[in-house]
Parts: C-alpha cells; structure tokens; sequence
C-alpha cells in the first residue's frame, strides 16, 4: 500500500506519515480548497454595492472595504507567508483554513460596514497565510505524471476563484431575497470542507529550525531565482491592477458609467475577466513559461486599452470584450511567471518564494484599488477609472520589455551552452584522434620490430647449435 494512506510509515521525503487521503485524491481536495479561498475572496465584490445601497455609505468607503482585504493579506503575507517551510504545509493550512471559517461567519452575522470590513481583514489574513502554502503544496501533492498541472493550477485557482465568487454573489443578490446570507452560508460549508481535506492529507515537507526567524517581516526569494522574480513584477503588476479594476470597482462602473443597475450584470462583468484568465492559465499551460508570460502581457495591454475605450464611450459589450483579452492575458502571464520562478526554488523554499509573488501582486491589487477610491471624489468617477486604465497599459508595457530581456538571456545562454558543447565535442573528438594515432604509431612498431626479434632469435639459435653438436660428438668416443 502507498505511503501517503497508512498509518505510521515513512514518506519517500523521509516525513512520519500519517493515515491520509490517496494521493489523487488530496491533490484534487487540495486544488479544489485554493479556488474555494479565492472563491470566498470573490463574493463580496457584488456585495459590497448591495450593502451600498443598504447601509448609505459614501463610494469611497465601499473600495476600503475592499482593499481591506488585500491589506489583511499583505500582512499575513509578509509575516507567516514562508511559514509552512518550516512547520509544514498542513498546520499552516489547517490553522489558516479555520480562520477563514471563522471570517465567513462574521460576514453571516454582520450588521453594518465596519463589520464587514473587520470580516474582510480577517479573511485577508486568512487568505495570506493559505496561499504560498497552498500554492506549495498543489505542486507537491500532484501525481508524477501532473505535476505540470499542479504548477498551472497554482496560477489558474486564485483568478477562477475570484470570478466565480463574484458570478455566484451576483447571482444570489438577482435571484435570492437575502444574497448576502445565502452567499456567506454557502461559503462556510465549501471553506469546511477544505479544512477537512487539509486536515486529512499528507504533509509534503519536513519541518525545520527556524520558524521563530521566518515571522519577521520579510520577502525570502532564493538567490538562483531573484533575476527571473525581478523580471516578473512589472508583469504581475499590471496583470493585478487590471483585476483590481474589476473587482474593485466594475460594479460602480456599471452603476454609474453604463447606468445599470442589476446584480447579475455586475456578477457576470466582474466574472468575465477572471474566468477568462483561469481557462487561459489552463490551455496554455503546455505552452513554454517564457512565451506564455510574454504574450499574455501584450493581452493584459492591449485588453486594458479596449477597456479605457469601451468606458470612454459608453460601450459595455466593448469592455466585456477588453476583459475577455486582457483575462486571458493575467491568466497566460500569471501561470506563466509562477512557472519560471517555481524550479528555481528549492522545496523548503518554494512558500517563501511563492509569498513574495503574492505580495507583489497584492500590493498591485489593492494599493491601487484604494488610491482610485481616493481619487473618485476630487476628480470624478470617469477620469479616475480613465486614469487607472492608462497606468495599466504603462506598466504592462513595462513588463513586456522586462520579458524580452529575459528572453534575449535565455537566447544568448543557450548559444553560449551549445559554443561550450561544441568546444568540448571538438577537445574530444581532437583527443580521441591523438589516442588513435598514438595507438596507430604503437601498433606499427610493433609490427616492424617483429620480424628483427624473429632474425635475432634465429641467430641466436644457429649459434648456439654447434655447441650443442660439439658436446654429443666429444661424449660418444667416451662411450
């Protein structure tokens, strides 16, 4: 029987199992409990308008509420994001899970915008501490022959999730007389559940000194992969900051831009843009890391400029669309950078690692977010979100010059190995002549002194025979 379901036995990682699920089957619990985080994260965006409307607070309040969130996240992050390298991936999980549970339940009960924010810091914090252990322990449950798809699915759930959170609140605030109950319930059932595959699978690394050490606050990137991290935050950057756009404020967009008011509209808008990067992170996973990031920054780009066009004239079927190209581009380019960083950090680097992408992308997601919410009231809705789609394109544009770079790199690197292999298939085949000529010249003398060992040896024998006769002839007359 496999290590991974029996009780008491050694992992191949030299880890003290316990009895766990099969290893398919945690790792699909595993993929399924990552969405459902960020499904959680999702569903308050078509909410958030719904309390709006409830509770009378003004609009910048309602991107506090959602950026508290991101602020939540980004302190978990720099705190305990390395954390599950040093106790494990399981304890981080099960404790941030909990948490999680815990904030779903303050969105059922709360009764006003300050509870709901509170809720959202906790579910940030939650979130934070859940996902570079998440992120982690997907690649490391995958079967041998999926491990690819663990690395895809690392950058595919939290775009998935997002979207699918906020097509579900929508749905609820169309469909439902209490969305916001309805929701939060459904969600505290689904976030249980991922408690209980996290509780219930096998633990992936051992754990090591040094947990104390890991929660002062800092981003821990191996140095084998600080050049390809460098080169990915103008990418993430712009990729977050067009999510942030969506999440953050389509539903205020649509309320007052397009003049529509309806929870479905806002679910579906705000779930075009994540969806489509989660199934762009997954058909593109087979396409070279490099390429996918690369051309999904020219998607994030060129999305982004529909989406400033589609608002400046009032077209929404035109902004689906830019949210179609530039999702597919955060999904290509997301997936993609998580790919090129991922093998260049050991196992018991991998959460930091993973951290520090997430806090890239967070502080894109949510610093962003807040700053348009600040800008709204001096200088009106429409030059604010005009203004936020131009930084996106300047910045992706940032990072397609950044990937290029690499690209160059990895061009020159590989010349440079195959001058090198050349050089080394020549000093062998050279060396491998001069044996064989050596050898050749070996051969031949000995071939030529051959038939002078043969004379001297019959001279010899010629001399030595008279003597011989000699002795019998003196010896007869004896007789």
């Amino acid at each position: 029987m496999s290590d991974s379901t029996n009780s008491g036995l050694t992992g191949p990682t030299g880890i003290r199992q316990r009895r766990s699920l099969p290893p398919t089957a945690a790792f699909v619990g595993t993929a399924a409990a990552f969405a459902a985080l960020y499904l959680a994260a999702g569903a308050p965006t078509s909410l958030l308008v719904l309390f709006e409307k409830e509770w009378g607070f003004p609009a910048w309040v309602l991107t506090v509420a959602f950026a508290a969130y991101a602020i939540g996240l980004l302190v978990s992050l720099l705190i305990v994001g390395s954390l599950s390298d040093y106790l494990g991936r399981r304890p981080v999980l099960i404790a941030s899970l909990a948490l999680e549970l815990v904030a779903m339940l303050m969105f059922v009960f709360a009764s006003d915008i300050t509870a709901v924010i509170v809720a959202r810091v906790v579910q940030g914090i939650a979130t934070g501490a859940a996902t570079s252990a998440l992120t982690a322990s997907v690649v490391e449950l995958a079967p041998e022959r999926f491990k690819r798809l663990g690395a895809v699915i690392g950058g595919i759930a939290p775009a998935g999730g997002l979207g699918l959170g906020a097509l579900f609140a929508g749905l609820a605030v169309q469909f439902t007389a209490d969305a916001d109950v309805v929701v939060f319930v459904t969600l505290s059932v689904v976030v249980a559940l991922g408690l209980a595959v996290a509780f219930f699978s096998a633990e992936t690394v051992g754990r090591q000194r040094g947990a104390v050490r890991s929660l002062v606050p800092r981003v821990s990137i191996p140095a084998a992969a600080r050049a390809e991290f460098r080169a990915t935050i103008p990418v993430l950057t712009g990729a977050w900051m067009l999510a942030g756009l969506f999440l953050g404020l389509a539903p205020t967009i649509i309320r007052d831009i397009f003049g529509i008011d309806s929870g479905l509209v806002n679910g579906v808008t705000v779930f075009i843009q994540p969806g489509a990067a989660a199934v762009a992170g997954l058909l593109l996973g087979g396409v070279l890391a490099r390429r996918a990031t690369l051309v999904g920054g020219v998607a994030v780009l060129v999305g982004a400029v529909i989406i400033v066009t589609s608002i400046g004239l009032g077209i929404l079927p035109l902004m689906w669309v830019g949210a179609l190209i530039g999702g597919s581009g955060f999904g290509a380019s997301f997936s993609g950078s998580l790919r090129l960083v991922g093998p260049l950090a050991k196992p018991h680097q991998r959460a930091g690692l993973f951290a520090g992408v997430y806090l890239v992308s967070y502080l894109a997601f949510g610093v962003s977010v807040i700053i348009a919410g600040q800008l709204i009231a001096p200088l009106g809705l429409m030059t604010t979100v005009l203004a936020f789609g131009v930084a996106i394109v300047v910045v992706a544009g940032l990072g397609i010059g950044a990937q290029l770079r690499m690209q160059r790199r990895d061009v020159a690197g590989v010349a440079a190995a195959a001058a090198a292999g050349s050089a080394a298939a020549a000093a062998a085949s050279a060396a491998t002549s001069v044996a064989a000529a050596a050898a050749g010249s070996a051969a031949s003398a000995a071939v030529v002194g051959a038939p002078e060992t043969a004379v001297a040896e019959g001279a010899a024998r010629s001399a030595d025979a008279p003597r011989c006769g000699s002795t019998t002839g003196m010896a007869a007359p004896a007789a």
